[in-house]
């Protein structure tokens, strides 16, 4: 109801400029029409004829116009009642759309909690990664330091095993040594213990000859002996 008063009104309005355009040419009209100083009367006759058509031109674009302006009121009114109807409508998913709203913004206040919870975090983890940055710094400078300690360790292994090595191929040629002793030394206690069990009557008459060979047998004992202890 307040829509077709609202159309009427409009309607009203139109129709009544028009009327007050209508008078207001018409008195102008007239009053051109009356003014002997101006114009003469032929003059004003075929001027006030001009107008008159005018006036009739006038008055059929007037009523073009006014059935215009009244099909587009009721169009307006149709469009109005189907406007009335998507408001409705609007209305209707605009407070779904509130409600949808509302729970956004509660799920928004949850969101910058966690994103609070988040930065904190963040700024925990930060401290402990410069910590940890710090201590792998530590870290690398022993591990270096190590590294140079293995390298002089390694260098003193090698100088080690190459004395070792040669220390070995010296034990062996003492060895060697020794057992070529060992075997010098049992050859002339073989030789003793024979020079021993003969009889003494040889023993007199071979005594000038046996004295260069036990000499000869004690040096060369005294010998492998020296060799031994060296070794």
């Amino acid at each position: 109801m307040a829509s077709s008063k609202s159309s009427q009104t409009t309607r009203n309005i139109i129709i009544g400029i028009l009327a007050v355009w209508s008078i207001i040419s018409l008195i102008i009209i007239v009053v051109w029409a009356t003014s002997p100083d101006l114009k003469g009367a032929s003059q004003c006759r075929g001027e006030l004829q001009t107008l008159n058509q005018k006036m009739e031109d006038a008055k059929v674009t007037w009523m073009k116009d006014k059935k215009a302006l009244e099909d587009l009121v009721l169009k307006g009114w149709e469009n109005q009642t189907l406007l009335q109807k998507q408001i409705d409508l609007y209305k209707e998913q605009l407070r779904g759309i509130n409600t949808t709203l509302s729970d956004c913004q509660e799920e928004n206040v949850d969101l910058n909690r966690n994103i609070t919870s988040l930065e904190n975090e963040i700024e925990m983890q930060k401290a402990i990664e410069a910590n940890l940055t710090a201590e792998l710094s530590l870290q690398k400078e022993e591990i270096d330091n190590l590294q140079h300690n293995l390298t002089v360790k390694s260098h003193d292994l090698i100088s080690c095993q190459s004395s070792r090595a040669a220390a070995a191929a010296l034990q062996t040629a003492a060895e060697s040594d020794t057992a070529a002793c060992q075997a010098n030394q049992q050859h002339i206690q073989k030789q003793l213990q024979r020079c021993q069990l003969r009889p003494h009557t040889s023993e007199s008459s071979n005594a000038g000859s046996r004295v260069p060979a036990a000499g000869a047998l004690v040096l060369s004992v005294l010998l492998c002996k020296a060799l031994v202890l060296m070794s």
